[in-house]
């Protein structure tokens, strides 16, 4: 019987290989989806809501849980998800409104005290739970990229409530601020007059290589397979390539006034990322980066400043 010459025996044996590890990383990119885009308690994000006395933001958390809100729906740009939204009207009538959006894993009630802050200034309210988040239905979380079309219907949702002459500021953190950022550069009604975003991200395919390096340790020659199957993964189920999402890109289609608001001591979003963003906006802008705050602390860390830096930027732009 004659033997197969060894070359065969060292394809075959590459080819195993290749199954092998491609199996491996397209596993492993499975499950790190789960852990970034499925909706769930995830470990390394505290959910606790409850406010305490100690806290430097407890007043206006604590406006916020006992304001009287009315629950606002609406069903998502694309899905067919029902999302779901607090609204708290200004103290005297006003055609100046706030979009409110949370972070990661967040939910409206999270976002009381930023709340209390525009209310404070002289606008009615509306804060939503992203798809997937709080009480919004919805199977996968999307980093800003599908939301910021949910975004723009709870604008056209606030106009018609309000009134063809409202005046609109939209505002972010952490994820929500992307998406604030993500928002800023598809075509909007000419009622939106600024934003501001807080720690928001460069790009999500920026955020999850760093998070591979911050929270997992992975070296370069692991991370990007995983990142690759990842994003595969995530384009199948949820539309869209990790890369898509950029806050960079859209910022370069932006026209209207931002106000960039980052922490000197984050490391969850690196500091590093507002300068990249700063930078991408064609419109007016301003930078505020706060010393010694860590990631989405900025206005529990120095509160005043931050009402000040808030309500000097958008009275330029909101009259």
């Amino acid at each position: 019987m004659q033997k197969q010459p060894k070359k065969h025996h060292w394809l075959r044996w590459l080819i195993g290989l290749a199954v092998t590890l491609l199996i491996v990383i397209f596993a492993a990119g499975g499950y790190f989806f789960h852990v970034a885009m499925v909706p769930g308690h995830k470990d390394f994000i505290s959910s606790n809501t409850k406010i305490v006395k100690s806290d430097p933001l407890y007043k206006q958390k604590k406006w916020f849980q006992d304001v009287h809100k009315t629950r606002w729906t609406i069903k998502s740009a694309t899905g067919n998800y029902r999302l779901d939204a607090w609204y708290v009207p200004a103290e005297k009538k006003t055609n100046k409104s706030v979009l409110i959006a949370h972070g990661f894993m967040g939910n409206k009630d999270q976002m009381g005290a930023y709340a209390a802050l525009f209310h404070q200034l002289g606008y009615n309210v509306l804060v939503p739970d992203a798809r997937a988040q709080g009480q919004s239905q919805g199977k996968y979380i999307g980093y800003g990229w599908p939301e910021r079309y949910d975004e723009r219907k709870w604008i056209n949702k606030l106009i018609k409530y309000n009134g063809q002459d409202s005046q609109i500021v939209m505002f972010g953190v952490s994820m929500g601020g992307a998406t604030t950022m993500m928002t800023s550069g598809i075509k909007l009604p000419h009622q939106v007059k600024a934003f501001v975003e807080d720690c928001g991200y460069s790009s999500l395919a920026t955020e999850i290589d760093y998070e591979a390096q911050n929270l997992y340790h992975l070296p370069w020659l692991v991370r990007k397979p995983l990142e690759g199957s990842l994003s595969i993964i995530n384009r199948v189920a949820n539309g869209f390539y990790l890369h898509d999402a950029s806050s960079t890109a859209m910022l370069k289609k932006n026209h209207r006034p931002m106000l960039f608001i980052h922490g000197a001591n984050d490391d969850f979003v690196p500091t590093r990322m507002v300068y990249q963003n700063y930078q991408a906006t064609k419109g007016p802008k301003r930078l505020w980066v706060v010393k010694g705050a860590a990631h989405a602390k900025s206005f529990a860390t120095h509160p005043k400043a931050y009402q000040k830096h808030v309500q000097d930027f958008l009275n330029q732009y909101v009259k």
